[in-house]
């Protein structure tokens, strides 16, 4: 790979205290629990691995893109309760993203796009690096293209492999 990436998720510390709500204070947020009753169909963005029927999972709305841009961005995430985060290797891609058609958008370090695909998941290492060929693509968001929901971030390493 000429290109080092390292994809991460939701942060456990960013939503911590979602997850000791009661029903009341998460409907009075628009939240809720669910269970999940198909696999995959519920992927968590904190573990990025899709939850396992019977699974508990928080739905919640999400600012995923925190930018001072017109590309400022949230919506509805799932995240499982008791996720451990993902701790995933350099241009390592986890499993929850190779099955599903994903929406790429690259971002400048403005925050503002320069370049968005749709795409087979089993393909996206090789749309990585299309991607981050571009001298001025810093980070990539990861969306799941039907419902259009924010999967995870893909940030490029600074160091290039020669």
């Amino acid at each position: 790979m000429k290109y080092d990436f390292i994809i991460t998720g939701i942060k456990p510390h960013e939503i911590e205290d979602l997850l000791n709500l009661n029903d009341q204070e998460l409907k009075a947020r628009g939240f809720c629990r669910l269970i999940a009753d198909e696999n995959p169909g519920y992927p968590c963005r904190i573990s990025l691995e899709d939850a396992h029927v019977g699974e508990e999972l928080l739905a919640f709305h999400y600012e995923h893109h925190k930018v001072n841009s017109p590309y400022r961005s949230s919506g509805p995430v799932f995240v499982r309760y008791h996720a451990g985060e993902a701790r995933l290797k350099k241009n390592e891609i986890p499993n929850m993203l190779r099955h599903r058609h994903l929406s790429l958008r690259t971002y400048n370090d403005d925050g503002m796009m320069i370049d968005a695909r749709t795409l087979d998941g089993k393909d996206l290492e090789s749309h990585i690096q299309n991607l981050f060929s571009n001298k001025k693509a810093k980070y990539i968001q990861v969306h799941n293209a039907k419902p259009g929901c924010y999967n995870c971030q893909i940030d490029r390493l600074e160091k290039e492999i020669q």
